[in-house]
């Protein structure tokens, strides 16, 4: 499957005579020395792609159809990257940084196509779901591979500015996870993204063992949202007590955005909560969430 998804990116970028594509694939911009090089990864199938049982490839991917299939695939499921959650993110959220570090470059075959997908000329106009789910996934993955790059630490506290470091580049631009955060998606005035994006620590809303895609968003968002804030080792809520996440009081304007803090987790919360409830804030765990 993955062999395939390279194979089909490759075919489909240099289809669709784009120059400015077609060479980042062939030969990616070079990287300072500290960072693994993209063009580790690649492109190129090592194995030879047999005829559809329809159609030649070659034929197959200049039809409509193909086309429409395939942008789909690349711009919204993120593929490659929900194989590598299935496989190295258990369902708690637990993530085995040791095996994925001796498998990286699928991963960072991912790292690639992220920057294929944000250089598409539809990406601009591309749906507030579907630009949630790119920014989400990205920020998930990029923090996976600050962890990667420090393998082994106990928190990603121990890293100096773990969320300022610019190690990613997409298009001409490189990143950090704070810009992600607090620039691209805390602007598109989704507090929900909170428990969708992962700080690799205990205390953090889990890492969900599936990649976001723009047409299951809206569940899997909610289902987030309510994973995290029923869990009683994040939260402890009762009608007139709750102890909460120090998300909650990082983020308070977030979630204030349709009336009180009080008013959001009761759309979420399995206990309802009084407006007159007292509250608290609980210590985080920076452990590293292995």
């Amino acid at each position: 499957m993955k062999q395939l998804t390279y194979i089909i990116v490759f075919l489909f970028f240099s289809c669709a005579g784009s120059k400015k594509v077609a060479k980042e694939i062939t030969k990616p911009t070079p990287v300072p020395a500290a960072q693994v090089k993209i063009d580790t990864v690649s492109t190129t199938p090592s194995k030879t792609i047999k005829d559809t049982d329809e159609q030649p490839i070659e034929t197959a991917i200049k039809t409509e159809k193909f086309d429409q299939v395939l942008t789909k695939r690349i711009l919204d499921e993120h593929e490659l990257w929900n194989d590598l959650l299935q496989k190295y993110v258990s369902k708690d959220g637990n993530v085995n940084y040791k095996e994925l570090k001796k498998e990286r470059k699928d991963f960072y075959g991912y790292l690639h196509v992220l920057n294929l997908m944000y250089q598409h000329e539809s990406f601009k106009t591309r749906s507030k779901e579907q630009k949630l789910a790119f920014w989400i996934n990205a920020y998930n993955a990029f923090t996976v591979d600050l962890i990667l790059r420090n393998y082994p630490l106990k928190s990603i506290k121990d890293l100096k500015d773990p969320w300022k470091q610019r190690h990613w580049k997409l298009g001409d631009k490189w990143y950090n996870l704070d810009e992600i955060e607090h620039q691209i998606l805390r602007k598109m005035n989704e507090p929900r993204i909170h428990f969708a994006i992962n700080c690799a620590s205990f205390s953090c809303p889990k890492l969900q063992n599936k990649a976001f895609t723009a047409s299951n968003l809206e569940t899997q968002l909610t289902n987030a949202t309510k994973e995290f804030l029923n869990d009683p080792t994040k939260n402890n809520l009762s009608k007139n007590s709750i102890k909460i996440s120090k998300l909650f009081q990082w983020f308070a304007k977030d979630f204030k955005q349709n009336g009180s803090l009080i008013d959001f987790l009761n759309q979420y919360s399995e206990t309802k909560i009084s407006n007159k409830a007292k509250k608290k804030f609980k210590d985080y765990n920076w452990n590293l969430n292995e």
